[in-house]
């Protein structure tokens, strides 16, 4: 694969985008408390627009979704060390997109191998605010079914009504795979490469069926288990908080080689022959 090609997804539907990831319920993030998350954000004017999370893995690397552009940067920067989004904050760090690696087997359709790479267009200045976070390799546990996991975002916190100005993190629980697979859940759209997770709360928790969930707005940020990311935050139903309709993330232990192609220096001998 060749450094500085853009890889693109194929279309997506807009009825699927608007079924993306956010958090509901959950609570407002202390500040700069994972100072690994990344919001994607769009030009809008002269400002810039949150559209997708996304999380460092790498001095100069994010990891996302897809989904969130699958067409391509088409202007959009990264912003790291932030906790508001509208606010000024000296620990803010905006970059350009360099490179944008999509997976080649996405599908849009179920939004399978969902998972993209940044590459900044320069490193990152590591602070408390900016910090890289591990992800889970090949050969590596991934959380069983009812282990708890985190997942954070400014996502929507009512189903696409409002999205929070601040950090929200949320804990959930895994579903078991078996159970997302079942024709009332996800059915055959849910595949290996998919884990799903929510959480029902045993007291109310002022949520749709009392389940706390993503929503809108946080596809591409982090699952994580024990502070490592096991997860990438990708599609969920047609209305968040549903009991039926978990939050999907894509496995991102099943990339290792992807990941490590795309990322891996190369050689001198390969700059050489590439120049």
């Amino acid at each position: 694969m060749e450094r500085g090609v853009f890889l693109f997804g194929a279309l997506f539907s807009v009825s699927l985008i608007s079924h993306a990831e956010g958090i509901i319920g959950g609570r407002e993030a202390a500040p700069h408390s994972r100072p690994y998350m990344a919001s994607i954000q769009v030009p809008e004017g002269d400002a810039l627009k949150h559209e997708c999370g996304g999380f460092v893995v790498a001095d100069q690397w994010v990891m996302t979704a897809v989904h969130c552009m699958p067409n391509g940067p088409n202007g959009r920067k990264v912003v790291l060390g932030l906790h508001s989004l509208s606010q000024p904050e000296e620990t803010k760090q905006t970059f350009d997109i360099l490179e944008l690696h999509n997976h080649p087997n996405y599908n849009p359709a179920n939004y399978d191998n969902d998972i993209s790479l940044i590459k900044l267009d320069r490193p990152f200045n590591a602070s408390e605010a900016v910090k890289a976070v591990g992800f889970l390799r090949a050969g590596g546990t991934n959380p069983e079914a009812g282990a708890e996991v985190e997942t954070a975002g400014w996502g929507s916190q009512n189903n696409l009504e409002s999205r929070p100005d601040k950090l929200r993190e949320v804990v959930v629980n895994v579903v078991r795979p078996t159970r997302c697979s079942r024709s009332d859940y996800f059915g055959s759209k849910f595949t290996s490469n998919m884990m799903c997770a929510n959480k029902v709360c045993k007291e109310p928790c002022d949520q749709p069926d009392n389940v706390q969930d993503s929503c809108d707005g946080d596809s591409g940020g982090p699952l994580l288990y024990n502070n490592i990311a096991v997860g990438i935050t990708s599609n969920g139903g047609k209305k968040c908080g549903q009991v039926r309709k978990p939050g999907i993330y894509t496995i991102i232990s099943l990339y290792t080689e992807w990941i490590d192609g795309i990322m891996a220096p190369q050689p001198p001998e390969a700059q050489d022959q590439s120049s």
